[in-house]
């Protein structure tokens, strides 16, 4: 709308431009040439009898200028039919000089030209600004630059304001211009009757005091004139200033959320989006035009269109937003049908989302109510409770509900849950599947910085490079002597806190509320990792630089599940102790999506699960069995202590006997030759021999 209307300015200011010069001609062949001066005042007479007839886009209906200008076209029109010249040219061609070419002279050479040097600088400023926008657009955003980003940003404030200072000084012009071409035709024609009145002095039948009254009037409505357009340039003046001070957080490309929010409840919007077009197999351009909402329609239209023309019908589509390789804030709109999508990217982050959020309330046809910001509001806040649960839960789903009289749900096998019975769903109320005023967790948050549910405090692997496969680069891997190691490919959506973790049904709701506040959120971002599935435990690993990011002891697994419909999500519990009640355990429910292969990561942990179920019998088999070896060895032990005993007495006996008979020899007069030994208990005494029977 703002170029259409400066379109008819334009346009107006080249009529003026085109009508002064053919007056300046008509006026500037009475000043060259005196006896010609009849035929150029018929001239100059019968141009403004045409006035009315020009077609003037913003003066056409001027009445009363049109009048002036048909009195004025007489009276020349008589002056120079009757009046005969004397000689005096000289003083006539001067006051013809200063009064009649001087005024339109100066309009033609700076009024005229200043709209033409305006017009080019501005056109100059919107190509800068057009090629400044191109390039903030094309910035990276894998290979981001800060020095080239600020240098870009600049270039973009920078030709933002430059444009903006000049279109407000270009069409202040055009709007004094107005003004000014009643003045700069009122003026010379004031200023040639008064020199004819000079010269011809008094005498003239044309030259009546009715005209002189005229001649007064159209005087003092030229100084009125006057005096409004200096008054209008200053109040123009005065705007240009509040406007560059109040837009100057506009002229960046990307303006503070802080100071100007995302309206998240509009059902109209328009402004200049990109729209990617493919041009070959994996080639692309970027076309820069103008959207808008009409309605359920997207419309848009190049510059230079009369009217837009339709994209797209987003009743009932889909909007998400996208990862493009060489663009930011993009993201993609699918019809109802899914046979046409078109890719568009947005100015700034608050447009991409401001865009996102008005074609997400145009598809729920929110716009054919009476107060459509109000509902949207109102959807938008239900669709927030519907997913953040609040205080009176309970209460709000009680007329959802029927009531069921529930009965104990059978206890999932820590070996698999997808053999347990479907009808568990009836017999689980919504409140006993997920636990009231739960945060949902959207991304993965590292165990360095917070201790995480099922992450223990002893996994050293949290920080350092993990090879997938058991071969770390230090120390030896916890996981090495495992027999199962499984990788996978997924992407992390959510995990919150559940209730229940006896029946599959809870992972399939806990599906259905990450997903529902992603959609309502527009979250679409999800961090790809590796799962590693081995008998210990499940890993998360950065697929860049190998770090774990998460590890789930495989006991506290107790349940995981497979979509019902979408294979490509699933799910587990884990059971940790501790959480919002230090006193009892609590259950985790993470969503993942994979490549089709929820079916296989199930079968993967189960197996998994087998193999350490099975290990732990064998390890607690081999225990038995080497604390049984003990108890025997010990027994021996103690068998062989036995046997030492028995045989240090026999000999001990033995000894006792010799030492008898020997006495009895020696009472008979026989002598008997002592060892050293011996001799060493005789001379100890009794003593002696005691110490010695001991050892």
């Amino acid at each position: 709308q703002t170029r259409s209307l400066l379109g008819v300015f334009e346009e107006d200011a080249a009529a003026i431009s085109n009508y002064i010069n053919q007056l300046f001609q008509a006026m500037h062949r009475i000043y060259d040439a005196q006896n010609e001066l009849s035929a150029a005042t018929h001239l100059t007479s019968k141009l403004l009898k045409e006035y009315e007839k020009q077609r003037f886009p913003l003066g056409g209906d001027d009445e009363v200028m049109t009048s002036t200008l048909q009195q004025f076209a007489k009276v020349i029109d008589e002056a120079s039919t009757c009046i005969c010249f004397i000689s005096c040219h000289a003083v006539l061609s001067t006051q013809l000089a200063d009064a009649m070419m001087f005024p339109i002279t100066q309009f033609k050479e700076r009024d005229l030209k200043e709209i033409l040097t305006l017009k080019e600088v501005f056109q100059i400023s919107s190509n800068d600004h057009d090629a400044a926008i191109t390039r903030y657009g094309r910035l990276s955003k894998r290979r981001e630059n800060e020095k080239i980003k600020a240098e870009v940003t600049e270039d973009v404030y920078t030709s933002r304001k430059k444009q903006h200072q000049t279109m407000m000084h270009y069409f202040c012009a055009l709007n004094t211009l107005q003004y000014k071409k009643k003045t700069a035709m009122l003026e010379p024609l004031l200023g040639y009757m008064q020199a004819q009145i000079s010269f011809f002095k008094m005498g003239s039948e044309n030259l009546t005091e009715q005209l002189e009254e005229f001649l007064t009037n159209i005087g003092t409505s030229v100084q009125n004139v006057r005096r409004e357009m200096e008054c209008e340039v200053e109040n123009m003046q005065q705007t240009i200033e509040d406007l560059e001070v109040a837009s100057d957080p506009l002229y960046l490309p990307d303006p503070d959320p802080t100071k100007f929010p995302v309206h998240r409840n509009l059902t109209r919007k328009a402004g200049y989006l990109n729209a990617r077009n493919k041009t070959g197999l994996v080639s692309s351009s970027w076309e820069r035009q103008f959207y808008f909402t009409q309605g359920g329609n997207l419309m848009s239209q190049a510059r230079g269109d009369v009217a837009g023309g339709l994209v797209m019908d987003i009743d009932n589509c889909s909007v998400m937003a996208v990862d493009c390789e060489d663009r930011r804030y993009c993201f993609q709109i699918t019809s109802f049908d899914g046979k046409k999508s078109s890719i568009l990217q947005a100015e700034s982050k608050k447009d991409y989302e401001e865009w996102i959020c008005t074609i997400n309330n145009i598809s729920k046809q929110i716009y054919l109510s009476e107060n459509p910001e109000e509902i949207a509001a109102r959807v938008n806040q239900s669709a927030l409770e519907a997913v953040t649960p609040s205080p009176s839960f309970q209460q709000r789903h009680e007329s959802m509900r029927p009531t069921v009289q529930s009965r104990p749900a059978a206890r999932t096998s820590s070996t698999g849950s997808l053999g347990s019975e479907s009808a568990a769903l009836s017999a689980l109320s919504l409140d006993s599947l997920v636990a009231p005023d739960t945060p949902i967790q959207f991304d993965i948050i590292s165990p360095v910085s917070e201790d995480l549910p099922g992450q223990g405090k002893s996994s050293g692997q949290s920080g350092r490079r993990t090879n997938p496969f058991g071969e770390s680069g230090g120390s030896k891997s916890e996981t090495e002597d495992s027999i199962l190691h499984q990788l996978f490919i997924v992407r992390f959506l959510g995990s919150m806190e559940v209730k229940s973790d006896e029946s599959p049904d809870v992972v399939y709701e806990t599906m259905r509320q990450i997903l529902a506040a992603r959609a309502i959120h527009n979250i679409f971002r999800m961090t790809e990792s590796h799962l590693l599935v081995t008998c210990d435990c499940l890993k998360l690993i950065d697929p860049q630089t190998q770090v774990t990011r998460l590890q789930f002891p495989l006991p506290n697994v107790v349940l995981y599940a497979t979509h019902q419909e979408n294979k490509r999500l699933f799910g587990f519990v884990l059971r940790t102790s501790g959480g919002r009640v230090e006193s009892r355990q609590t259950s985790v429910c993470y969503i993942f999506e994979s490549n089709n292969e929820g079916e296989k990561i199930c079968d993967s942990v189960g197996l998994a699960k087998q193999i350490a179920f099975h290990a732990e019998l064998d390890r607690r088999a081999s225990e038995k069995q080497k604390e049984i070896d003990r108890v025997k060895e010990k027994q021996q032990k103690e068998l062989n202590k036995q046997k030492q005993i028995e045989k240090d007495l026999e000999e001990q006996s033995r000894l006792i006997a010799a030492s008898s008979r020997s006495n009895q020899s020696s009472g008979e007069g026989q002598f008997v030759v002592l060892s050293s030994s011996q001799s060493e208990d005789s001379d100890l005494g009794e003593d002696g021999k005691k110490k010695r029977e001991s050892e």
